[in-house]
């Protein structure tokens, strides 16, 4: 090796530091490979919170940068199917849930709201239709619950579909009771819950009512409250509904989607209108708004709500609030060219 130079040789063979740096080069592409980059993280908890917002073309316009860079981020996809969802745009809500789904199925969040876009589909399809997709629906709820036994929502709707559903598309009254008492040792009142709705498919109002009485016992949570009050209106028991839905006022230090809930109970059973009109712009004003009462469908229930009581300006104001957060939200698109 003589005839090397002490020059050449240095400009031939890498140092000890330059391989350093390129193994630390190697490295760092191949985690891009890899993992996701922070931003996307960033990104989609920004989306997040503009979605809890109800700021939803905001959000998807978020959600679809990052799915340009990362086209198979589950929870991007997850996070859109919700917007179109908040929007009643069932197909689009399928579309990116499946692909959500696709990208990631073992994650329990994600066929519960693929199941929920199924739902939705086919609430307002033709009775074949309806029929196909209810299987979809009680497999999607199902398999939500088999991946994550501690997901008490997707138990929950898989609960209500149990007790709504036909037989043929595997309802049943003895699955949502089996069912109730899987839930009853971790989650206590949403048992309670089931077994009183349950007991109301069977016309035992008794039964229903105490086992609602039951989930209030088991937390005195708003949303307990809530299920008595509703429970109360459709009984037409209006002085017993006003008690529940005050109890579940008191109870919700959070200002969240059961105020909501109360205002469309009051709204419903054509009880203090004043009362209704202050629970929503309350949850509007509160910093606890989310996807269960998306805020563009709240300004719209307010301004509904307003026009009922002769304050046709003050609809208006409320349609186009509604329309500046979701602008392609056709309810609000057809209540503003009204007012």
């Amino acid at each position: 090796m003589g005839y090397l130079s002490k020059s050449s040789t240095s400009m031939s063979l890498p140092s000890a530091s330059q391989t350093r740096a390129s193994a630390f080069v190697l490295l760092v592409f191949c985690l891009a490979l890899l993992c996701p980059p922070r931003a996307v993280f960033a990104d989609t908890a920004q989306a997040g919170l503009l979605l809890q917002q109800g700021r939803v073309d905001e959000a998807a316009a978020s959600l679809n940068a990052t799915l340009a860079v990362q086209p198979a981020d589950s929870r991007s996809r997850q996070l859109l199917c919700r917007i179109y969802y908040a929007q009643d745009l069932a197909n689009a809500a399928i579309h990116q849930c499946e692909l959500a789904v696709s990208a990631d199925p073992e994650d329990s969040s994600n066929q519960m709201w693929l199941a929920r876009a199924y739902g939705l589909e086919a609430s307002r399809a033709n009775p074949f239709t309806a029929l196909r997709l209810a299987k979809k629906v009680r497999a999607g709820f199902e398999r939500a619950v088999q991946l994550d036994p501690s997901n008490v929502h997707a138990m929950s709707d898989l609960g209500e579909y149990y007790v709504a559903a036909p037989a043929i598309v595997g309802g049943g009254l003895d699955k949502a009771q089996l069912l109730a008492a899987r839930m009853q040792p971790d989650f206590p009142a949403q048992a309670h819950r089931l077994l009183a709705l349950i007991a109301e498919k069977r016309n035992d109002n008794a039964a229903a009512e105490a086992e609602f009485k039951a989930a209030v016992a088991a937390g005195h949570t708003p949303e307990a409250y809530i299920d008595l009050g509703h429970f109360y209106q459709r009984r037409q028991q209006k002085d017993e509904m006003l008690g529940a839905l005050h109890a579940a006022i008191a109870s919700d230090r959070r200002k969240d989607a059961a105020l909501v809930d109360a205002a469309s109970i009051l709204t419903a059973s054509r009880t203090a209108p004043e009362l209704a009109e202050d629970l929503l712009r309350t949850y509007l004003a509160s910093s606890a708004k989310s996807d269960a009462a998306p805020a563009f469908k709240v300004h719209l229930q307010l301004g509904n709500l307003l026009a009922q009581n002769g304050d046709a300006a003050g609809a208006r104001h409320e349609y186009q609030s509604a329309l500046a957060l979701a602008p392609n939200y056709a309810p609000a698109r057809r209540a503003t060219q009204g007012s």
